[in-house]
């Protein structure tokens, strides 16, 4: 803050704009892991939602031959032709759709096309419903352009899945945008064609055209025990209605290349995301989209999703396993994505951490809760690193105690951090010397 005159009042560095946009905590907490780890000992990381598979392949040499042809000038803002063409023939042969290769946005990763939604569709005043727990860049612009967040929460009760019965009364003239997100990060939930069916009849029924879905899908091809992925966009009516969003980062464990895409429910919105992106990134290499081009169309792909699937599905048996054997601990079946979202009530009690909760300043309450206690205790007690419910979305986080791990991580990695989460589930003098110690609160 800049100090005023008495006649002129004080000028603030930043835009209060900057003030009101959230963030991602999973890779906040990276600064706090080095700090840990600073001390000398190793943390076990289960917080970053990040394959540790390496890029097929096939893959980095479709990369390596467009650089090697030159492919390393700027291109076409929307993306380049044939990663568009790619992009609409998978989706349209996946969903039973018509896509124009003109109605598909190439975006450097999934962030860009969360915002630009936000951005293009939304006035101030406007209702945005999303999920909660959900991916936090839903819930962290709605601040940013003024707009009213309306989280949808997701109960255990019902297998955090979405039903219309949710969704009807948060409808009024006022919502704008609607996010979707199956499979579900932090949850796995993938949704049935009967619920999508349901929530498109009502989304169809209450809201008027200038409505848009936004549908999440970036774990599109990471579903177990036989549950297969499908689209909102391919229900009757919704194709009209949704922007589906995707991209290379999960399905070909590929987060450094950041290519991501969505398709519009018509050219002239592809074009107005078109500008934004100009304004904004310019373009995205041209070898990475090659490299986007062959991941998609190449039959060296299936074979190499398919083998990280079934290793993540396994990963998964044994962390929801051993983490149902903790006192303290319920755990569900994800069907999709790589994460595990255990209810650690039971630890919260046994711990006595909602009392120490309590006991902390209001404007530091506002900011943390006890599962980010929790998550803390585990990091700088037991050195094994996961994320707290409240990163999921703060709006509908209350009284709701979830830790979510990542199993993208070695066998012998998520049994060590399994076994070190109960080892700190009966350490309540551990809590209570880790609490008094005053190191760290929030995140």
């Amino acid at each position: 803050m800049l100090q005023g005159s008495a006649t002129t009042p004080a000028i603030s560095l930043f835009a209060d704009r900057v003030r009101r946009i959230g963030t991602e905590e999973a890779f906040a907490l990276g600064t706090i892991i080095k700090e840990v780890e600073s001390a000398g000992e190793r943390v076990v990381r289960c917080n970053l939602g990040q394959p540790d598979f390496p890029v097929p392949a096939h893959i980095r040499r479709a990369v390596t031959a467009a650089m090697e042809k030159g492919l390393t000038t700027y291109c076409d803002p929307q993306g380049i032709p044939e990663l568009r063409a790619a992009v609409a023939r998978a989706m349209s042969e996946r969903h039973g759709l018509d896509i124009d290769p003109e109605r598909v946005g190439v975006y450097p990763g999934g962030r860009s096309a969360i915002g630009f939604a936000h951005m293009a569709y939304s006035e101030a005043g406007d209702d945005v419903i999303y999920p909660s727990p959900g991916y936090p860049l839903f819930e962290s612009f709605i601040p940013y352009f003024r707009c009213n967040a309306v989280p949808l929460v997701l109960t255990e009760e019902n297998g955090f899945g979405l039903t219309a019965g949710q969704l009807e009364p948060l409808l009024t003239d006022k919502t704008k945008l609607i996010f979707l997100n199956f499979p579900s990060n932090p949850t796995g939930g993938v949704a049935t064609r009967e619920q999508l069916g349901e929530l498109s009849e009502l989304i169809l029924s209450r809201t008027g055209p200038h409505v848009r879905v936004f549908s999440d899908e970036s774990y599109e091809a990471i579903t177990f025990d036989r549950d297969e992925h499908i689209s909102i966009a391919s229900m009757p009516g919704m194709a009209e209605r949704t922007i589906i969003a995707s991209g290379v980062s999960k399905t070909y464990a590929w987060t450094g290349g950041r290519i991501g895409w969505a398709v519009y429910p018509t050219v002239e919105e592809a074009k107005v995301h078109r500008r934004l992106a100009i304004n904004f990134f310019a373009s995205l290499p041209p070898y990475n989209q090659w490299g986007a081009v062959e991941a998609i169309e190449s039959p060296e792909s299936a074979p190499a999703i398919a083998h990280m699937v079934a290793v993540f599905q396994r990963r998964r048996d044994q962390v929801v396993r051993d983490l149902n054997a903790i006192d303290g601990v319920t755990c569900g079946l994800p069907k999709g994505a790589f994460y595990a979202f255990p209810n650690v009530a039971g630890i919260v009690e046994q711990l006595g951490i909602e009392e120490a909760y309590r006991s902390l300043p209001d404007d530091v309450q506002a900011r943390t809760s006890p599962s980010t206690l929790l998550q803390l205790f585990l990091l700088y007690g037991y050195r094994v690193a996961t994320m707290d419910r409240r990163s999921f979305s703060t709006n509908g986080s209350e009284g709701q105690h979830y830790l979510r791990l990542s199993v993208a991580n070695a066998d012998e990695e998520l049994s060590e951090a399994v076994a070190r989460i109960a080892r700190a589930s009966t350490d309540a003098a551990g809590f209570r010397a880790f609490f008094d110690s005053g190191v760290r609160y929030t995140l």
